[in-house]
């Protein structure tokens, strides 16, 4: 069996192909945003705005990334061989669609290779949006619309949706939309998240929401895994009616490709698995989306996550939870402070990546101070931005002790935080950083686990190729 996976990410598109049997990825391909779709005029994933709380994209871009990644596919690959599609999108990240929506989905459908004259998926949908541009995962205007639904439900809206009211979750984004363009949002028929967007494309017809990427919204109730009426109602007017349905994790999908897609050699009719967020995502295709193994990625943020069997909220009201695609659920926890930290130490001590990662350490094996580079503000605890925070005299400490002590910093920063999920007897680590000996021993040391470094460049589009996988053999 030979499976598609489609990652939707803020600055590209990728098309995955795994074979199920071998356990191994035969093709990889991509679209850049910025470098091969310069007329959306967004080299970084996202329209320009002068304010820089405001982060969004044309879902055209989409489409047209997705027409172009599938004929590169084909010209690389027999993609008559492909028994299933799966995927995810860039979590939060809303699509609010009006009378156009539905109409457009059933062009989809025809015997026609083609539709509207051969002008592509964007020239189909050019006119179903009821919102031009989406709102994505970076943007974080919606201060307002938190605070009100902060004074409405308190903390019973972690209790319920497994996170706090967030900025750039969906349901802020949308009541804010409703707020400020009420015609628009009268005229939304149908709200869909990047994830299940794509995927309705793919199937020609309204896809559900997974709980993984629906948890992401401030909206999804995950002791019922539906939406929660009382928070959907409070958020926007009509909201219930315009949401799809929920999909239930781990369950075979009944939806399946639209023979428009036969233009790319693709067989109309095979399965296409609801897709999920791509943190959902990258938990399946790292492999840990059964309890017992975390994963840590080292990147501009470091995260934490980690399959879990029953749903229960971070005490400290830090973690974020979600659901599982796989089943059960799944925890988060996002340390702004990462790797844009490490560099801005290493520069701060002056040295080479050599002794940052490796002579630092064993330099100064035995030394245990720790130091916190929250040179941005911190959200995992949220923190004012003040510099390096240290129990021990920073500025006489030698470079290895400064180095090692911020590396401590970091990581048990990461434990304390995240020891509400449970304890790991094996942590696998995953991003730039990971290549650092010291780095790895340091979580091991801390965790008190065995640490393995994982080389998964496409985690996500593997782990959607993988739920499509697993969606046959139900």
């Amino acid at each position: 069996m030979h499976t598609l996976g489609i990652d939707s990410s803020t600055q590209s598109m990728k098309a995955l192909v795994w074979d199920a049997g071998a356990k191994r990825v035969v093709k990889t391909v991509s679209v850049n945003f910025g470098r091969d779709l310069p007329e959306f005029n967004s080299p970084d994933g996202f329209l320009p705005n002068a304010d820089p709380l405001v982060r969004r994209a044309n879902p055209l871009m989409w489409l047209k990334a997705l027409d172009m990644v599938l004929e590169k596919l084909q010209k690389e690959f027999d993609t008559s061989k492909i028994d299933a599609v799966g995927g995810d999108g860039q979590q939060h990240g809303s699509v609010c669609l009006g009378a156009g929506w539905t109409p457009a989905l059933g062009m989809l459908n025809g015997e026609s290779r083609t539709v509207n004259g051969g002008s592509g998926l964007a020239g189909t949908f050019k006119y179903a949006f009821s919102r031009k541009e989406s709102p994505i995962w970076m943007d974080s205007s919606t201060s307002k619309e938190v605070a009100e639904l902060d004074a409405k439900f308190g903390d019973s809206m972690r209790r319920r949706t497994g996170s706090p009211a967030i900025e750039r979750f969906t349901g802020p984004q949308l009541m804010k939309f409703a707020k400020d363009d009420p015609v628009g949002w009268a005229d939304t028929s149908r709200v869909h998240l990047v994830s299940s967007f794509l995927c309705s494309i793919l199937a020609g017809q309204d896809a559900p929401v997974d709980t993984g990427d629906g948890a992401g919204m401030n909206l999804l109730n995950l002791e019922t895994l539906d939406w929660d009426s009382e928070i959907c109602a409070f958020t926007a007017p009509g909201l219930p009616g315009k949401l799809p349905s929920v999909a239930r994790p781990g369950g075979r999908t009944s939806l399946k490709l639209a023979p428009y897609f036969a233009k790319y050699g693709l067989r109309p009719g095979i399965p296409v698995a609801p897709f999920t967020g791509d943190n959902p995502a990258s938990l399946v295709g790292t492999g840990a989306d059964a309890p017992g193994v975390a994963v840590i990625s080292l990147g501009t943020s470091d995260t934490f996550f980690a399959a879990m069997k029953e749903f229960r909220t971070d005490p400290g009201g830090c973690g974020h939870v979600f659901g599982n695609p796989s089943g059960g659920f799944m925890s988060l926890a996002c340390f702004k402070n990462g790797s844009l930290a490490r560099e801005k130490v290493r520069a701060m001590v002056g040295c080479d990546y050599a002794f940052f990662d490796e002579g630092a350490f064993d330099e100064a094996k035995a030394f245990k101070g720790r130091a916190f580079p929250y040179f941005e503000e911190e959200i995992t605890p949220k923190h004012a931005p003040s510099g390096i925070e240290a129990d021990f005299a920073w500025t006489d400490a030698g470079a290895a002790e400064k180095v090692v002590s911020v590396i401590r910093g970091q990581v048990l920063n990461m434990y304390e935080r995240t020891r509400w999920i449970g304890s790991f007897d094996t942590i696998r680590v995953t991003g730039g950083a990971s290549r650092s000996r010291g780095i790895r021993e340091t979580v091991a040391d801390v965790f008190g686990a065995k640490v393995e470094t994982l080389d998964i460049p496409d985690s996500a589009a593997l782990g959607g190729a993988k739920l499509a996988a697993s969606c046959c053999a139900v």
